[in-house]
């Protein structure tokens, strides 16, 4: 292994050919702590996703959790709890561990380019990816969430989808999934690099490796509360079209935007969706940061680091 500078200052890593393996060992364990870090969080948090998908029905959310609980139980505030873990931990995973390759990828072949454009980049990248891998699950969850008698849950509610829509039924809501995703994806990774990079340079004045692992998971957690809360606002008018159009009160997305309106697109449901947003981020950042401290790799976000891969010509 040989190290250097890069004009960031920052150390570069030149790996050899035979420790490649070593890099692609780093690549799956960012995607299975990805994987497990965003489908626990985001198990953790249905409840409060249960509530979101009734805006309307009730006047505040107390009043939306009190009159649930008498309508349909405990229960229900756990509906879509498979389809959650499943599908939001196979989001992550390509989320994450993609972003990862991704961004070493293109720090290579940018060199010099704003790091920003890295992120933004490879962020973009990943998830297209991510929602690909979401997108089924979330058209059971919303429907499960939202319609009490479609199914009980990811197991019967496949067939039943399929049956009813086939293919297309899992992949209706793709497109403005992407919409919400994507610029949440590229705020949240953007806004949590420069967030770290900030933290270390002007309030810790310190490197990552002269702060405890305790300060750097610190780090993590408020860098990941501001890229969530950041990306929830950006997200917030494409969350209430998928819910739309998944919960079948639109048929298209002008027609979902028509309907829901202007104003509400905004709006409606920004409240919980901050409450939401916010603290299963910072969940998933600790969760993942925590996966890869334990698995012997440094915290996330950098200053500008670098990874070339070099053959070993000896």
């Amino acid at each position: 292994m040989v190290k250097g500078r890069n004009h960031h200052g920052a150390g570069v890593i030149r790996l050899r050919g035979e420790e490649k393996e070593k890099v692609k060992g780093h690549y799956s364990i960012c995607a299975i702590g990805g994987m497990l870090s965003a489908g626990t969080a985001h198990l953790a948090i249905t409840p409060l996703d249960v509530v979101k998908v009734h805006p309307i029905k009730y006047s505040s959310i107390a009043s939306c959790y009190t009159n649930l609980l008498k309508e349909q139980g405990a229960s229900a505030f756990w509906r879509g709890s498979a389809a959650k873990f499943f599908g939001y931990g196979a989001q992550g995973g390509c989320r994450f561990g993609l972003y990862e390759y991704f961004k070493s990828l293109y720090s290579s072949v940018l060199g010099d380019c704003s790091r920003s454009s890295v992120f933004f980049l490879s962020s973009a990248s990943a998830e297209v990816f991510a929602n690909v891998a979401l997108c089924p699950f979330e058209a059971i969850k919303v429907q499960v969430q939202a319609q009490p008698h479609f199914a009980k849950g990811l197991a019967d509610g496949i067939p039943k989808l399929y049956a009813s829509e086939g293919i297309f039924g899992f992949y209706r809501g793709l497109i403005p999934l992407l919409g919400r995703n994507l610029p949440f994806s590229i705020v949240m990774f953007s806004t949590f690099e420069h967030s770290v990079d900030f933290f270390y340079r002007n309030v810790l004045r310190r490197t990552k490796e002269d702060c405890s692992k305790t300060q750097q998971l610190g780090v993590t957690c408020i860098a990941g509360y501001a890229a969530g809360s950041f990306g929830s606002f950006i997200s917030n008018p494409a969350d209430n079209i998928v819910a739309s159009l998944y919960n079948k009160k639109a048929d298209s997305l002008m027609l979902a935007v028509k309907k829901i309106g202007l104003i509400s697109l905004f709006t409606r449901s920004l409240p919980i969706r901050i409450m939401l947003v916010g603290p299963v981020v910072t969940l998933q950042w600790f969760f993942y940061d925590t996966i890869k401290v334990l698995s012997g790799l440094p915290t996330s976000g950098e200053l500008a680091i670098e990874v070339e891969v070099v053959q070993n010509k000896e």
